[in-house]
């Protein structure tokens, strides 16, 4: 800290700069070991009349809200007139004026976050899609024979998890417990579809696979918007959403393992693969109970200032906003208790009467017709080119290590480039291309290499996009009311898709599967006109905010003169839409 001879002789060149500008911005510096239990808090401002405001040191609480303690204190000293100008500052204040930590604090943050919040939720993800995707390798290793199904039976047991999977999306309780009991429900399903040993009961253990998974991955993006800020989410969905060709690729590589092993195994090939996939989620399931956190507060692995810091970080996305209280309990008591109290009813239908949600719950509905379909069939589908059994499992997994890479990459520079529109229409475009190619190698009977180098661009399309159509309906709500609402009807729109999806490929359009393929096509191509809508639409949006938003400053300036941060306010509490 400065001395007070620095102080004397700085002072008139402080005057000085103070007099040529009107306002200047406030710095936060902290003093101490980031871990520590307590930290002391240096803030140096400037007043916008070009008085100094004396150091304080400010002993910050984690668990109770120093931020808010401290500015009641500071407003019980003083007079009015000082108390009006602190007043008047906050509502001028950039948001730096938020940010009460270092930039290496928030990176450490991120960092901790990401390795043990998203990786997690990742292992999650990817069991998940595991257990309701495994259906199609067991399929071509068994299953079939074994239980005499015919194409309509398999349709039916790929149809009614999405069934019950639309119906039971919803939950009530804090994450950590619904979290770990859908992983433990899910893994014990798949674990029991071994012993089944008819179409019926199959049947109702896919169902009640359904409803186990359908709190999990419809709220997940929304559970992850409480720990990371518009401009990270895309990264974030991606990393979780690439679990899934992750997922897909190590299953039929573990599916011929289990296959080439199962031969010689007392146990049918596809039993084993039911049981051997579907266990382990019942062991991360213990865990999941006491990793996962409510909130970014409630977080075990962060110390108490690493708390601290992820509660602030986020605060200035809320500020000025009407959830702004509502958002700091659920920051730090857990965003379902949060939720709960003081719920705004206004965002609620806004969000359901907004054309948006609805553009892009069907962008979400035509890339489902995909999604869901090509993980279940494509064994089948490489068996029928004339490969064996064994090797239709080993070359399902290159398209989806490819559609993995893709997926972070499309996230990643999405994120960085701060758009959603372009990278979905692109990869759109390309799942339509090589769906086409598949339809159209098929319906001139080409050599299969050419259907098999269609798989490519058509599921790292899709999986892409899905995942952009989910980080972009959270993006463009203000509230999380909002949020809330228009992950809701993006899943109870969209998730209809896969009753579609499962049924494209009957047994009777073997071995080509031409019309599945071009009608894959055909919804890929509607994503991306939807998306180009979507984007025309909120581009005039962001148009007609910052028309009005220099309007309403022009009559600002004009009320009041230039003094207590009429500045500062420009652009302040203006949303915009990511486009």
């Amino acid at each position: 800290m400065p001395n007070h001879d620095h102080d004397a002789d700085n002072s008139e060149q402080q005057r000085g700069a103070s007099s040529s500008s009107h306002s200047s911005p406030s710095v936060a510096r902290l003093t101490s070991d980031s871990d520590s239990e307590e930290e002391d808090l240096d803030v140096h401002e400037i007043g916008y009349t070009g008085q100094s405001i004396k150091l304080e040191d400010i002993a910050v609480n984690a668990e109770k809200g120093s931020v808010q303690q401290y500015e009641q204190e500071e407003d019980a000293r003083g007079g009015a007139e000082e108390k009006e100008q602190r007043v008047r500052r906050r509502r001028g204040t950039s948001i730096q004026s938020f940010e009460l930590y270092t930039p290496d604090e928030e990176k450490a943050v991120l960092r901790k976050l990401d390795r043990r919040l998203v990786l997690f939720m990742a292992l999650l993800y990817m069991l998940s899609f595991l257990d309701r995707s495994n259906i199609g390798n067991a399929k071509i290793a068994g299953l079939s024979r074994d239980l005499r199904l015919s194409s309509s039976q398999y349709e039916w047991l790929l149809t009614v998890f999405y069934i019950t999977y639309i119906l039971f999306e919803y939950r009530v309780v804090p994450p950590h417990i619904y979290i770990s009991l859908c992983v433990l429900s899910w893994g014990l399903l798949a674990s029991l579809q071994s012993v089944t040993s008819s179409f019926s009961s199959l049947l109702i253990i896919r169902a009640l696979l359904g409803i186990s998974e359908a709190a999990f991955g419809p709220g997940l993006p929304f559970y992850l918007s409480f720990f990371y800020r518009r401009e990270e989410l895309a990264l974030r969905t991606g990393l979780f959403i690439s679990a899934a060709p992750l997922a897909t690729s190590f299953a039929s590589s573990l599916a011929w393992a289990i296959t080439e092993l199962g031969q010689h195994s007392p146990i049918a090939p596809w039993r084993l693969l039911f049981l051997v996939e579907g266990f382990p989620s019942v062991l991360v399931a213990v865990a999941a109970w006491y990793h996962v956190p409510d909130s970014p507060g409630t977080a075990r692995y962060l110390t108490a200032r690493q708390k601290r810091v992820a509660v602030l970080r986020l605060r200035s996305e809320r500020a000025g906003s009407e959830n702004e209280k509502t958002f700091h309990r659920s920051a730090t008591q857990g965003y379902s208790s949060g939720q709960t109290k003081g719920l705004k009813w206004k965002h609620i239908v806004q969000a359901l009467l907004d054309p948006k949600c609805y553009l892009t719950a069907f962008m979400f509905f035509s890339c489902n017709v995909a999604f869901s379909s090509m993980p279940v069939f494509l064994p089948t589908i490489i068996h029928e080119m004339g490969y064996s059994f064994i090797s239709s499992q080993a070359l399902s997994a290159p398209p989806y290590l490819f559609s993995f890479i893709i997926v972070l990459l499309t996230a990643y520079f999405s994120d960085r480039l701060r758009t959603r529109s372009v990278f979905i229409c692109v990869h759109a475009l390309s799942a339509a291309a090589g769906y086409a190619l598949i339809a159209i190698a098929g319906a001139y009977e080409l050599p299969s290499a050419y259907r098999y180098i269609g798989i490519y661009p058509a599921a790292a399309g899709f999986f892409s996009a899905i995942m952009l159509i989910i980080t972009w309906t959270l993006n463009n709500q203000e509230s999380d009311e909002g949020k809330g609402t228009g992950v809701a009807m993006l899943n109870v729109i969209g998730q209809c898709g896969p009753l579609l999806g499962t049924r494209l490929y009957p047994h009777r359009d073997a071995p080509y599967y031409v019309r599945g393929m071009a009608v894959c096509a055909g919804f890929m191509l509607l994503v991306c006109v939807l998306a180009l809508v979507l984007r025309l639409v909120l581009g005039r949006e962001n148009e007609r905010r910052l028309s009005a938003g220099r309007a309403e400053r022009e009559a600002q300036m004009d009320a009041e003169p230039l003094v207590g941060g009429a500045r500062r306010r420009r652009g302040r509490g203006q949303f915009l839409f990511i486009l």
